[in-house]
């Protein structure tokens, strides 16, 4: 029982090692990883305990976690530096299903893990058997930090404007500008905290709560955002991002603090 055991999670190592070397970037590229409190199968912060599991059974694997809440170190300000956690739940009838899911800072893959099972009729105890199941594969990454400096990626986010001839005595193009990224002023008691989503960010207060959710544009400096059911947009003007919308025919601009 114990060789098959000790051949199963050789056998898991093994993929979850081509999975990471397939997305290009390696696990142990990255300083860090960030975990938010609510997965998006549970109802509630930390519900089953799930958050707390899985910053232990990150902690327990080599890395260094921190909740999305958590007020960084000053060398993990670059949020491109780390990985963001999420845990998927695989629709199956009578039988609990959670993978693991690690992304950078845009959203991309960079590791998937193993399918976790548990057939336990309650949640609690189910949800946390499967996750951690998951987690074989991510221990088996024997993840050790590169000291590697990741780039960032010119291309995610980035407005490409098509070619413009130049001509004599033509009325010249008129240049767009992307504003720079706002500087999060830590703080600020109102300051709002991003979490990676699969579509754009959902930004969090330091209960915490989800206060807005933000979908990706063609612009990195530019958001639709929706707030309490209001939908606008979140744009970044002189150094600070604005949520912009209409109420009543007229158009209300509210500033607000965002840590990316």
């Amino acid at each position: 029982m114990r060789i098959k055991f000790l051949l199963t999670a050789l056998f898991i190592s093994i993929i979850g090692f081509a999975q990471s070397a397939q997305s290009g970037q390696s696990v142990n590229d990255y300083k860090a990883v960030i975990v938010p409190l609510k997965y998006d199968f549970l109802k509630s912060d930390n519900q089953y305990r799930m958050a707390t599991i899985s910053k232990g059974n990150l902690t327990k694997a080599g890395f260094q976690a921190f909740y999305a809440n958590e007020e960084l170190p000053a060398e993990l300000a670059d949020r491109c530096q780390l990985l963001y956690i999420d845990v998927k739940k695989d629709n199956a009838f009578l039988v609990t299903k959670l993978f693991i899911e690690l992304k950078d800072c845009y959203g991309k893959v960079v590791y998937t893990s193993e399918v976790g099972k548990s057939k336990e009729k309650d949640y609690e105890i189910a949800y946390r058997e499967s996750l951690n199941m998951a987690f074989i594969s991510v221990n088996n990454l024997h993840y050790k930090y590169s000291g590697k400096t990741i780039a960032p990626n010119p291309r995610a986010g980035m407005v490409t404007a098509a070619p413009v001839a130049v001509a004599a005595a033509v009325t010249p193009a008129v240049q767009q500008t992307v504003n720079a990224t706002p500087v999060a002023d830590v703080a600020d008691p109102n300051l709002l905290y991003a979490q990676p989503t699969d579509n754009g960010f959902q930004l969090i207060d330091k209960t915490p709560k989800v206060v807005m959710k933000l979908l990706k544009t063609s612009r990195p400096d530019s958001f639709i955002a929706i707030k309490d059911g209001v939908q606008g947009t979140l744009n970044a003007k002189d150094n600070q991002w604005f949520f912009e919308y209409y109420q009543n025919d007229k158009l209300v601009s509210e500033k607000v603090s965002v840590k990316f």
